[in-house]
């Protein structure tokens, strides 16, 4: 499972199609409709 390690990822959720860019890295993993969120690309930053 992706986890959230740099600015600029972009995670989405598969079921639902919500779309997250990663401003400030937290650390932890994204869930959106009950299931983790994929990694779909990642911005060089």
């Amino acid at each position: 499972m992706p986890k959230v390690e740099k600015i600029g990822q972009v995670f989405e959720c598969k079921i639902c199609g919500n779309v997250v860019e990663i401003k400030t890295v937290g650390g932890g993993e994204l869930i959106c409709c009950g299931q983790p969120m994929v990694l779909v690309n990642q911005k060089a930053k």
